[in-house]
């Protein structure tokens, strides 16, 4: 296969500690911009002296070797340097996500056992984490300054007019600003680490069970993938001059692998956004030019709807990976026509660090596929009755995939691990098949599969046939109960902006497209669908509400 990217002769993976890649970066370009915040602009050389005083500061707060550390932080200058820093102290990062509801930050702090917790000053965030500590391994929480990582008019305008989203925090011995964290300038202790068996990250997933767990991925899985990655976007222009926005949060492994390490790995600048708002990720993309852009399909989407999108140019933009669910077609095709930039789909799960498999940016990029497998990576689609049985090329099968960014298992979970990883082999949940030319197409998830009148109906089938309705902006497919064919499948639509159409226009398009088995047997037309936190369709609360109407109906 032409133009797939491949590793230099005699290359292997990498198996250095996670954090080397941003030492190197400091090295290199230390006067080249590392983040820029709201226009605060801080440089590789500056995040590399935070970061040290970030790893002093934790050593002289009891952290040591194989701690857990969380991270309850948006996008910002704080995440980047305590996220290396943590590595650099060779503890282990665990990811919180900020818009989690206070039981779900109690739970997770009980389970990874952290003792050291960084987090924001904003009233949405800071009090569910203080109030989340009570019974826990928690023992200190660091708070950083919204207001200081701001350049300064905008850092006393925000003090004034934000005064009321700014959370009242009592400071004692337990609760510290990151300010007295980071007071102490002097070198860290060098920590000795084995990158085949340290672990880097713990990064909470639902898996393939829905039930939360941590993901354990070493030095060595983070590294990997990372160069992985890097190998397969191309040398690009010059280390140093690429800049990312970055609208996913780096608390998600998507966006830690994709936007976070790779950009630090090829010294890119990162404009950094706390969450996706429309309108301001357009003006960022406008006026600070940035050249890689990593989203999801609901995104690109987003743009490709926007009824202004004439008023800015975007045509900075030269590479997109889209991630975290299926791209569809005319997504793709209208971003890269309004763009001019190429977007690949890739695919991978927390468990692998993320990335698996990737469409290749400079050769075949097949739409509705999610590529070939990365470098130093294996694929095989193994029978959904026996796992340990490889199908034929073009057979439906579970996706397996192998490589030095597959994780070490889950934390002090040994059944979920045995679970889902066999001989190196990590079990993906997920249905698929190769194409003649080794292209890998997913078809859906297991446990998402409808079955009607005994047959396998894949919701991403009916998905993309109702995509190619002109008035449909997204849709989500689900199988509801069936008196005479067990399941049948219910598609769940939101319309463009101005769109007319009826659900029974839709239903009417789906009977035209599809063939009978897989026909929905219903169509509901909503404001909104549900989304997980880096704006991927969830299917999740749809079966609840299923669950819970059939329950009131008996």
């Amino acid at each position: 296969m032409n133009n797939i990217p491949t590793p230099a002769p005699g290359q292997t993976p990498p198996t250095d500690p996670a954090y080397v890649i941003f030492d190197e970066a400091v090295r290199r370009v230390p006067q080249a911009p590392c983040t820029d915040f709201m226009d605060k602009i801080l440089t590789y050389g500056e995040m590399g002296d935070m970061a040290k005083r970030v790893t002093r500061g934790l050593q002289n707060l009891g952290v040591s070797k194989g701690d857990r550390v969380g991270i309850c932080l948006p996008n910002c200058p704080y995440y980047v340097a305590a996220y290396y820093a943590v590595l650099k102290a060779g503890a282990t990062v665990v990811n919180f996500n900020p818009l989690y509801t206070e039981s779900e930050i109690h739970n997770q702090i009980k389970d990874s056992g952290i003792t050291v917790m960084l987090t924001i000053d904003v009233n949405t965030v800071y009090p569910k984490v203080a109030a989340a500590k009570d019974g826990t391994s928690l023992k200190t929480i660091v708070v950083c300054s919204l207001a200081g990582a701001l350049p300064g008019l905008k850092s006393v305008l925000y003090r004034v007019f934000k005064r009321s989203s700014i959370a009242a925090v009592t400071y004692d011995s337990n609760t510290i600003t990151f300010d007295a964290l980071t007071s102490d300038g002097t070198d860290p202790a060098p920590v000795d680490i084995d990158p085949l068996s340290d672990l880097a990250v713990l990064q909470y997933t639902g898996g393939t069970t829905g039930i939360p767990k941590g993901a354990m991925l070493t030095h060595s899985n983070i590294a990997a993938n990372t160069e992985q990655v890097r190998i397969w976007m191309g040398e690009g222009e010059e280390f140093g001059t690429d800049s990312f926005l970055c609208v996913l949060p780096f608390f998600h492994v998507f966006a830690m692998t994709s936007i976070l390490n790779l950009g630090v790995a090829i010294g890119a600048k990162m404009i950094l956004l706390p969450r996706f708002e429309l309108e301001t990720a357009l003006k960022n993309i406008h006026t600070k030019r940035p050249t890689l852009f990593p989203a999801v399909p609901t995104i690109y989407g987003a743009i490709n709807g926007y009824a202004d999108i004439g008023k800015f140019d975007l045509s900075s933009i030269r590479f997109c990976v889209s991630g975290g669910a299926a791209l569809p077609i005319a997504v793709k095709s209208s971003f890269e026509e309004l763009t001019g930039c190429v977007v690949v789909e890739g695919y991978g799960l927390t468990e692998s660090s993320p990335v698996l498999t990737c469409n290749p940016p400079k050769g075949i990029s097949k739409a509705e596929s999610i590529g070939v497998p990365m470098p130093w990576t294996e694929i095989e689609i193994r029978d959904l009755e026996d796992p340990d049985k490889v199908v034929a090329q073009g057979e439906r099968g579970q996706v397996m995939g192998r490589g030095p960014q597959v994780m070490a298992g889950y934390w002090q979970n040994t059944e979920a691990t045995d679970a889902v990883l066999k001989d190196g082999w990590l079990a993906t949940g997920d249905v698929g098949y190769f194409d003649e030319e080794g292209y890998v197409f997913l078809t859906d998830r297991i446990k998402d599969i409808i079955l009607c009148s005994g047959f396998n109906v894949y919701p991403r089938i009916i998905e993309d046939a109702i995509y190619q309705h002109p008035d449909v902006a997204e849709v989500s497919v689900i199988g509801i109960p069936d008196e005479y064919r067990g399941e049948s499948p219910k598609a769940y639509v939101k319309l463009k902006v101005g769109a007319t159409a009826s659900e029974q226009d839709i239903l009417q398009f789906a009977h035209d497209t599809l063939n009978p088995i897989e026909r929905p047997s219903e169509v509901e037309i909503r404001d909104e669908l549900p989304k997980t936190m880096i704006g991927k369709l969830s299917k999740k609360e749809l079966v609840a509400e299923q669950l819970n109407k059939a329950s009131a109906d008996t």
